[in-house]
């Protein structure tokens, strides 16, 4: 763990969080690199299969190490 800034521990250097819905999957991705600056990317994908596979092939060009999931549908 290293601090970023002030008051911000960065736990995890690549990591992303997914929040799901019935339509969409929005990715928010975040890199921190070696100078500490954090680069974010946020991308939006369909539930469809086709929409699914681009996720995850994004996913794993960028080499993360933690993918967290928020759904709040039933």
């Amino acid at each position: 763990m290293r601090e970023v800034g002030v008051g911000i521990q960065v736990v995890h250097e690549r990591c992303c969080g997914l929040d799901v819905h019935k339509k969409t999957v929005v990715a928010c991705i975040l890199i921190t690199l070696a100078n500490g600056e954090v680069q974010r990317h946020i991308r939006t994908f369909s539930t469809m299969t086709a929409g699914l596979l681009a996720l995850s092939d994004w996913l794993e060009s960028l080499a993360l190490t933690v993918i967290a999931m928020e759904s709040t549908g039933i």
